[in-house]
């Protein structure tokens, strides 16, 4: 048949053109190319933009409606299709853009304001590079495959960028997102792909529990991991942070570290990586994430002068560094710079950190941290550290560690004494005479006894009887006391 009757638009259905496994295929892959006519179609042709005539000829497959051309290497261009049929050629296609992805380096994407989106919500992608590409190229991935396009617009730190609006966003299906750049001078070869982001939808099910294994203060360099764990059996794990994860906005873990859980490696700690974090489960069947953890602040600390904050505030405890049980007591946490807040951290305790907002006093700057009446839970070794409300996850060096002992109140049935001048006791030996002043009243000299438990002077000790070895008092915290 002549080939010029292929341009005579016949009165024929249009025909649609498709790629599988999609249109963005990544350099050296194989794609196939589908169209579909009507069930009368003798012959498909596939042509390409610039073409008038056939680059490839097929047959009808069952039912007769379809043809597949396959190319086993990605050529990029735009292509369009036409059958003819007894009543003559359809119209071609419309064209379909074949890009073909890997030849420069992949861009980053992000969503504004967060990857967490409500069901029936709208998200912006924002897709960036510092390579000038002219338009970029926004995919979904899943049984629902979309595209965009979109002219690339300069960014404020020099950056070229493109804006995508998507929405509404549904738990019917899961928003799993990449990104391309190209260049005009070859629109249809493109980037390699940036990293996934997908948008999370949170639903109602049970929220997990998000920890940091080190603690919620990390100093630059550490390494960090977030572990989400939950008691309900979900297949997968996905955590999000406020304004935005560095290098990626969401990561979606399978539970690897325990039957319900997933740890986050984040890498070597940065500046960015201070900030809010939560954690969502979620089921492989389901594209509905759980209820968001409880929000989990990583405080990014400053370990050298030249960090993000230079000062280091001081911390000191009124009465002081050992009190008795039920007593009150005040932590003052001090510094000379201005600072907006200041916050409190106890080693190895579970309970949150502490947080005052400063008041100037004196030409320093400083928090109160009251706590009382206190109990032997309170004892332990304290630092503080001092924040700006402009970066309230970065952090100035800590203080000097301050260790707070709490000992118990003394007992009506015991007369315990404190040795206030004598030599230091070793297992075994006997010291130079003392006095003892018991803390029911009263005083005497004598030497003291044979030491039994290695204890040191100005501990808290039994009243000894003649030819008695002394022993620490059980009830009191055994730390030494000034002579």
């Amino acid at each position: 048949m002549d080939e010029r009757i292929h341009l005579q638009a016949g009165t024929v259905l249009k025909p649609t053109i498709w790629a599988e496994p999609g249109s963005v295929i990544p350099t050296g892959s194989s794609v196939t190319l589908w169209c579909r006519g009507n069930t009368e179609a003798q012959e498909y042709c596939l042509y390409t933009e610039d073409t008038h005539t056939c680059i490839d000829r097929q047959k009808p497959l069952e039912p007769g409606d379809r043809a597949k051309f396959f190319i086993k290497r990605s050529y990029a261009g735009k292509y369009s299709c036409a059958y003819v049929s007894p009543t003559g050629w359809s119209e071609r296609s419309d064209l379909l853009e074949l890009v073909v992805t890997g030849h420069y380096s992949k861009p980053s994407l992000s969503a504004l304001p967060s990857t967490v989106v409500t069901s029936g919500g709208n998200v912006t992608l924002q897709c960036r590079s510092w390579w000038g590409f002219d338009r970029f190229i926004l995919t979904k991935e899943g049984e629902h495959r979309l595209l965009w396009t979109q002219d690339s617009q300069q960014h404020t730190m020099g950056q070229s960028q493109a804006l995508f609006s998507v929405g509404p966003v549904t738990p019917s299906h899961r928003w799993r997102f990449r990104c391309y750049g190209c260049y005009r001078n070859s629109p249809q070869t493109c980037s390699h792909p940036s990293d996934t982001l997908e948008l999370l939808v949170p639903g109602i099910s049970q929220k997990p529990s998000l920890l940091a294994q080190q603690g919620p203060i990390v100093f630059s360099g550490q390494n960090l991991t977030l572990q989400c764990r939950s008691d309900v059996a979900y297949d997968r794990f996905a955590l999000s942070k406020k304004g935005g994860l560095d290098p990626t906005q969401s990561l979606v873990l399978e539970p690897q570290a325990g039957p319900f859980q997933a740890d986050f490696f984040l890498d070597t700690v940065r500046s960015s990586y201070g900030g809010r974090y939560r954690c969502y489960g979620g089921h492989n069947l389901s594209s509905e994430w759980s209820a968001p953890s409880d929000p989990l602040d990583i405080l990014l600390a400053s370990e050298e002068p030249e960090g993000h904050l230079h000062d280091r505030p001081s911390l000191s405890v009124q009465p002081g560094t050992t009190v008795t049980s039920g007593e009150n007591v005040t932590l003052l946490c001090q510094s000379q710079t201005l600072r907006d807040t200041f916050l409190l951290s106890k080693e190895w305790a579970a309970d949150p950190l502490l947080r005052l907002q400063s008041k100037p006093r004196a030409q320093q700057y400083q928090a109160e941290f009251s706590m009382g009446p206190v109990t032997f839970a309170h004892g332990g070794t304290y630092r503080c550290y001092s924040s700006l409300s402009t970066s309230p996850y970065l952090l100035s060096q800590p203080s000097e560690p301050l260790e707070l002992l709490v000992s118990a109140p003394p007992s009506p049935s015991q007369s315990p004494l404190l040795l206030r001048h004598g030599e230091l006791c070793s297992e075994g030996e006997r010291t130079t005479q003392g006095m003892y002043q018991s803390l029911s009243g009263g005083s005497e000299d004598r030497p003291l006894p044979p030491v039994v438990s290695g204890s040191q002077k100005g501990a808290a000790l039994k009243d000894p009887q003649p030819g008695e070895s002394v022993e620490l008092d059980t009830w009191v915290s055994g730390r030494c006391m000034d002579k």
